[in-house]
């Protein structure tokens, strides 16, 4: 599951910001292969490469990503084109069209029988300045973010303070726990949505800055608004109790985007470990065998924006089963019920 290339749904009403997002996603991805799927009717400008609203028109972005553009019944066979290993695609983003409905998009991505494939989170974008009045003439919008797993507030410069802490209280009653990222020009550091691959080599010279990161080659002013993102890492040699690490991510710590990593767990005859990769509400284990002379160490590294690090630390160190006898294998059900079948 470790291996699976993650698809990453972006929509947005018309006009928030979603291709601004997704050619910042692709200026800034060093190093990562980016498969972006249009799901639009028109022109898309895509980085300057034109691409044609119809179905299956597939134009490689000269820096190792690939555009297309098609109609969303064409999508399965399109993710078995991207996820086949000979594509070398890292990361699968979709650009839903500004009127699409995204559960279903979810659906296709989530019930997709494409073994290379998982769910990469839903990523609402949002118009700080017009969103109110668009949310009164299509109240379905609030429903639209109610399923996201990260809402971007885009343009937040065009909206007054007031307005702006206003708009970010009433998304927050709308959606809870859901990360609110704020940021100008739909700029947002991809390693929040998604890693870096695993072939890119470190570079030991060179240690570049969030700002740097954020760096919009159509915009030269040095103000950014924009809100950080936080990586929150847990190690534990000691094996989890199962049933308190599936209470912290059925009720996760307001903020968190994504969780990854693996478990051991401290239950009687269970000697393997339990790869996690989860993306808003939706979580997935893995079992897998420990490898010879592998320590049965937890790792796991926590993703939001505005995690709140002390607490939610403290909730997975209380989830270490501190005492000596083996917790009984039914202690086990929730987990088994986040392994995919």
């Amino acid at each position: 599951m470790a291996d699976r290339i993650p698809v990453l749904i972006v929509a947005g009403f018309l006009g928030s910001g979603k291709t601004t997002l997704l050619n910042h996603l692709l200026r800034n991805s060093r190093g990562t292969r980016v498969g972006v799927v249009v799901n639009d009717f028109g022109a898309i400008n895509i980085d300057s490469m034109l691409v044609a609203g119809q179905v299956d028109a597939m134009v490689s972005l000269g820096n190792g990503c690939v555009c297309c553009a098609v109609d969303v019944t064409e999508l399965d066979e399109l993710f078995d084109r991207l996820a086949d290993p000979r594509a070398r695609i890292d990361v699968i983003v979709v650009e839903a069209s500004g009127l699409a409905e995204p559960r279903n998009l979810i659906r296709m991505v989530v019930g997709s029988d494409n073994p290379r494939i998982r769910y990469g989170g839903l990523v609402e974008v949002v118009d700080a300045e017009l969103f109110p009045a668009s949310r009164e003439r299509h109240p379905e919008l609030a429903t639209h973010l109610r399923m996201a797993d990260l809402v971007v507030l885009n343009k937040v410069d065009r909206a007054p303070s007031a307005d702006l802490d206003r708009l970010r209280r009433e998304i927050t009653e709308l959606i809870g726990q859901v990360p609110v990222y704020a940021t100008t020009h739909g700029r947002i550091d991809p390693g929040l949505l998604f890693d870096e691959p695993l072939r890119e080599k470190p570079r030991v010279a060179e240690q570049l800055s969030f700002d740097v990161l954020l760096l919009d080659h159509d915009h030269h002013d040095h103000h950014h608004l924009h809100d950080d993102y936080t990586t929150v890492s847990f190690t534990s040699e000691q094996e989890l109790d199962p049933r308190l690490l599936i209470g912290f991510l059925e009720d996760p710590p307001p903020g968190l985007f994504r969780a990854k990593g693996f478990a051991a767990f401290g239950v009687a005859e269970e000697r393997r470990k339990f790869v996690l990769h989860m993306v808003g509400h939706h979580i997935a284990f893995e079992p897998r065998a420990w490898r010879r002379g592998e320590p049965r160490t937890t790792q796991l590294v926590l993703i939001g924006a505005g995690l709140p690090i002390d607490s939610a630390l403290q909730r997975l160190h209380a989830a270490v089963h501190t005492e000596t006898e083996p917790l009984d294998p039914k202690t086990m059900l929730g987990v088994w019920r986040y392994i995919p079948h």
